[in-house]
């Protein structure tokens, strides 16, 4: 004590006896010297470091002052403190690297003037503080005052060493006082620098009081906070060897508590509804009951295992943004306005309302025309989780609604299996070839549909596994189909249905240039600096090589396309990134072989006895030929081709019609008692049905009795009556892009069917001369050739 006293009145005596001095400077980061404070610090800028060796080449004085932001890794003049603390310099180390670590020993407060040298190291004029006391008794009071707090202080802070106290307790001048008291009870930087620059002993001593106050009562809220917290831990210590010592017993006699335990705390997190909670934990309280390895228990496992992978609140943000939305639909898929449109409308419903429902859709369309592939854009469109589930050939009901739990191996439904995929309950749920559902003695698996995809019934969905009520009400159901026929009526009855028609040529030609190329080029290992395919040659491949609805084939062709591209390039000796290979119609017919289709499938003459017409199928519109051939015989009627009920019945009403206006025609009445007549549609093996060729069996049959050729330009579609009246009829899209493919220049159509030709594209609307016809006669005058 005596030599810290002696010391202190050695450094007071300096730093008194001192004018203004020039030292080398460091500024220093998070740290607050004080005088006769020991301290070391890292010393690593360039700048310090020139600084210390100067200071020790001279007197090892230097002079610390605290920099005002300690995230300036090279401080100007205007980032450091001006007031600071000259120190001794009585040890330095060399750390690893280039870093020293200096011990240094404060001797005064000092305030800079100016700084003589910046730019290679800080030197600057400083000149020492002198405290300032004006009433000697105001000041033994505050100090005595600050010597009372800080014994409370050290009784609730153990941090400070019994000879720093007593250092303090026995220092006589009040700013050493300060000084020392501040060094070993003050946390703040900004506090410890603004005892440091002030002048005034009583305000210094003030500001001291001030804060060891604050100290004080943090110090004694830690406390309270410490003591609880021990208390806590103590209890939790308890409770942990109380829970050891159970789980060591029940392991000896096989029972499960805490898994009972872990299963309750999880299911309440899930924040399921009130009575589904209820009842999925009496069926896990029956695993404390019933010895771990029993088959019972994993059944119950494995059922509240399912419980809490299903998604029962977690949902997905709508994206609300129409004009994001339509451009990501726009940019991912040519034409479908309908679809797109739909989906824009749901989305602006929802964003007004947010509690819509999620709408049931039904896109139908032939193969190929992107059905499927919509789906997922809208999923991305809305923001939506996606998944997919896959109806061809399900024929059981339990891939629905899932087994009882009563089954051994029994398992959820693929409804529920896909909701846990999914992870949020408002995914876009596609049901994909909804169309192609089977039943058997299982069950009918479209029937147990009904409750998913009804909107009334699908917040309180049941699966046969997890029996409990689960919310499909915001679930974005799509199925997709390629005819409605084999849908029951109660199902489609459930669902909006939205029809994709086929593609015309054109709109075939945007999507290869647009989408199917470059994703062939990118698929092939090419990009489109490889290969140059112009628009007449895409469309050249669209006409020869594919007779289709929708794009798959095309797609298949251009990848066909660019796999020979690939191979030439590769066996070239050209370098591949900078070779280029441009397709005319010729390469395309050398890569692909020889056309599959000709330019038009028309008769290159007019015939007796043979009409176009136009059918849809499940894979789009198509033509066909009906052929009658009039034979000596005995009146017969012989239908071939493979026909079906309906197309037979159109045939003989055709006949009994034509027979009616036979006295018009100068058709002779023997005829018909003396002669078969043989009608005929192409291809055989193929089965045809439906209710449009009434008015081509009739065109046929006439041209056949009256020698009379039926224009080879023209096909038509359409059903007919005893009267002679022409009934409407459906698919007329797919029936124009059929006879545009062929070739056709001339389609006949029932009148009622004017109203649809809104639907038809305008390139196609004026590529045929359509004509709307009423009455078997106006067929007959544009049809025959009289």
């Amino acid at each position: 004590m005596d030599e810290f006293l002696k010391e202190q009145e050695n450094i007071e005596g300096e730093g008194q006896a001192q004018g203004n001095a020039v030292l080398p400077m460091i500024p220093i980061r998070g740290l607050v010297v004080f005088p006769l404070m020991s301290v070391h610090f890292d010393i690593g800028r360039e700048k310090s470091i020139r600084a210390l060796n100067l200071s020790l080449e001279r007197n090892s004085i230097i002079f610390l002052a605290a920099q005002k932001d300690s995230r300036h890794s090279d401080p100007t003049p205007g980032q450091i403190h001006s007031v600071g603390t000259a120190v001794k310099i009585k040890q330095v180390l060399k750390m690893p690297g280039e870093n020293v670590r200096a011990l240094v020993r404060g001797l005064y407060r000092a305030r800079i003037e100016r700084y003589l040298v910046t730019d290679t190291h800080f030197e600057a004029e400083v000149s020492p503080l002198q405290p300032i006391g004006r009433d000697p008794l105001t000041i033994e009071a505050f100090k005595r005052s600050a010597l009372g707090l800080f014994e409370e202080f050290i009784k609730l802070d153990l941090r400070i060493q019994p000879e720093i106290a007593e250092m303090i307790r026995t220092t006589g001048k009040a700013d050493t006082f300060v000084d020392l008291l501040a060094a070993a009870a003050v946390y703040k930087d900004k506090d410890k620098q603004d005892l440091l620059k002030e002048e005034d002993v009583e305000e210094r001593l003030n500001k001291l009081c001030v804060i060891l106050s604050q100290e004080i009562e943090i110090l004694k809220i830690e406390k309270k906070i410490s003591g609880k917290v021990k208390l806590s831990i103590d209890k939790s210590q308890k409770e942990f060897y109380l829970r050891e010592q159970m789980k060591a017993i029940h392991e000896e006699l096989g029972d499960s508590d805490e898994e009972v335990l872990n299963y309750t705390a999880a299911i309440k997190k899930l924040k399921m509804p009130k009575e589904s909670e209820k009842k999925v934990l009496k069926e896990i309280s029956r695993l404390s009951k019933m010895p771990p390895s029993s088959p019972e228990a994993t059944v119950i496992r494995n059922y509240a295992d399912y419980i809490l992978e299903l998604p029962w609140k977690k949902e997905t943000r709508d994206n609300t943004d129409l004009q994001l939305a339509r451009k990501i639909l726009d940019e991912e898929h040519y034409g479908m306005e309908k679809a797109k449109e739909r989906i824009l409308e749901f989305l602006a419903v929802h964003t007004l309302t947010r509690s819509i429902k999620g709408p049931i859709l039904c896109f139908v369309g032939p193969p190929g025309v992107g059905k499927t592939s919509i789906v997922k854009s809208i999923a991305k469109a809305l923001g939506r989780n996606y998944v997919k589930m896959s109806l061809g050939g399900v024929r059981d009901e339990a891939e629905i609604r899932g087994h009882r739990r009563t089954y051994i191996g029994a398992m959820p439904g693929r409804i529920l299996y896909h909701m846990k995929n999914a992870g949020s309950v408002n995914p876009v749920f596609l049901l994909d070839e909804i169309d192609k559902l089977a039943s058997d003695f299982r069950g009918d698996p479209a029937s147990a549909l009904l409750e998913v995809l009804d909107p009334e019934q699908n917040h309180a969905f049941r699966d046969h596994f997890i029996e409990l009520p689960y919310d499909l009400s915001k679930v974005l159901f799509i199925t997709t189909a390629n005819t409605l026929d084999s849908i029951p009526p109660p199902l489609l009855d459930r669902m909006e249905v939205i029809q994709l028609s086929g593609y015309t040529e054109y709109e075939k030609l945007e999507i290869a240039k647009r989408y199917l190329l470059p994703k062939q080029a990118i698929n092939n290992g090419l990009t489109l600096d490889n290969l140059e395919v112009p628009d007449e040659v895409i469309m050249f491949i669209i006409q020869h090589y594919t007779r289709e609805s929708g794009v798959r084939n095309l797609e298949r062709e251009l990848a066909s396309l660019c796999r020979k591209i690939a191979k030439e390039l590769v066996e070239g000796s050209a370098d591949i990134k900078s070779a280029k290979i441009k397709v005319d119609a010729k390469k395309a017919e050398e890569y692909l072989g020889v056309p599959r289709h000709k330019d038009d499938g028309l008769s290159d003459r007019d015939e007796v006895g043979a009409a176009n017409g136009l059918a849809w199928t499940a894979v789009g519109g198509t033509t066909l030929t009906i052929e009658v051939q009039v034979i000596k015989g005995k009146g017969e009627i012989v239908l071939t081709g493979h026909l079906g009920d309906v197309m037979k019945e159109s045939a003989r009403t055709a006949i009994s019609l034509i027979r009616a206006m036979a006295d018009k025609y100068d058709i002779d009445s023997k005829v018909f008692a003396e002669n078969d007549i043989h009608i005929h549609v192409p291809e055989g093996a193929v089965p045809k049905d439906g209710p449009s060729a009434g008015i081509t069996i009739a065109s046929a049959i006439l041209s056949a009795l009256i020698k009379k050729p039926v224009s080879k330009d023209v096909a038509m579609t359409g059903e007919i009556t005893l009267r002679g009246k022409v009934l409407p009829i459906g698919g007329l899209k797919e029936k124009l892009l059929a006879a545009r493919r062929v070739g056709i220049k001339k389609v006949l159509i029932p009148r009622d069917n004017g109203k649809d030709l809104k639907e038809i594209p305008e390139n196609v609307r004026q590529s045929l001369e359509i004509v709307l016809v009423d009455n078997i006669q106006a067929v007959f005058e544009h049809s025959i050739i009289f």
